[in-house]
């Protein structure tokens, strides 16, 4: 019979483990050059925002809301055979700078150095855990 000290530990942890572990969802990236000078980003307009950034998806750009938010982003694992194991084991910090529109492969849309941190960009989908 379990005692009320264990059944506590067991509670405590598992509420440390849904902290710890963020939202889930997937990542896919596109390439260069970031800033188009016929395109402005949905965020920043013609603003060079460097190369650690991302396009949110509807799932989480909350109209327009998510423009300047930072997310940091892990690779969690393959979602297609093609490369079974992308993930390289790191965590990138990017910031929201444009909109991912429907039809957008991914939870957010890394820019290409931003996924290559995290993963090997053969993998071009993967799954993620990120937090705001």
């Amino acid at each position: 019979m379990c005692n009320i000290k264990q059944v506590l530990v067991v509670v405590v942890v598992m509420s440390f483990a849904s902290v710890a572990y963020g939202d889930q969802g997937t990542a896919t990236y596109y390439t260069a050059p970031y800033m188009h000078p016929m395109t402005a980003s949905s965020c920043d307009g013609y603003k060079n925002d460097g190369v650690m950034i991302a396009a949110a998806s509807d799932a989480i750009w909350d109209n327009k809301a998510a423009c300047g938010r930072t997310y940091k982003v892990k690779c969690t694992g393959a979602t297609n055979k093609g490369v079974p194991h992308p993930c390289t084991g790191q965590s990138v910090v990017v910031r929201v700078v444009d909109y991912c529109p429907p039809g957008c492969r991914g939870t957010i849309d890394l820019s290409q150095e931003a996924f290559a941190v995290i993963a090997n960009t053969d993998a071009g989908k993967i799954k993620i855990q990120f937090d705001q």
